[in-house]
């Protein structure tokens, strides 16, 4: 019966590990790159667009008092 190589395993998850950190970083410097909206990103809130908290939308031009 043929032993197991430990070595030939631990190789791989090394080299399995290896390539999952650096897809990651690929992925983080791609998300630094790409223009706004672009992998799950939100782009900023524009005070007069805000919705208030009930859900409505304020209109524009009418003064709170």
């Amino acid at each position: 019966m043929a032993t197991p190589n430990y070595n030939y395993e631990k190789r791989q998850r090394e080299l399995a590990k290896k390539k999952k950190k650096e897809d990651k970083l690929r992925e983080r410097d791609a998300r630094k790159t790409s223009p706004d909206g672009e992998f799950g990103e939100n782009p900023p809130m524009d005070p007069e667009l805000a919705s208030s908290p009930d859900g409505d939308l304020p209109k524009a031009g009418v003064d709170k008092i």
